[in-house]
């Protein structure tokens, strides 16, 4: 089992959720105000009056064999909307319930 952790712009939730949908992940946590910052060139996303827009983040716990075919739609989606911003990661789930 893999724990993924996803952060993106909040207007990406829709696209997000529709990758979610078509890789058949049902199971997450989203949290719905996230605040952050690109790591290089990325605009900060503070939901002030000089920053207005806001991440959200999302934990899903999945299969390995899910891993990667998430990965690559995350990427993509990445790749089309580049100013938005977004980020995941992943690491090893070794038990729950």
């Amino acid at each position: 089992m893999k724990a993924l952790f996803l952060s993106y712009n909040q207007a990406l939730t829709d696209r997000v959720n529709r990758i979610l949908d078509d890789q058949g992940i049902r199971g997450f946590t989203r949290w719905a105000l996230t605040e952050g910052r690109g790591t290089i060139d990325g605009e900060p996303h503070y939901g002030t009056h000089a920053w207005p827009s806001m991440n959200a983040s999302i934990l899903a716990i999945i299969d390995d064999s899910q891993l990667d075919a998430l990965l690559d739609a995350f990427r993509k989606m990445d790749e089309a909307t580049r100013m938005q911003g977004s980020r995941a990661f992943y690491w090893n789930i070794e038990g729950g319930f």
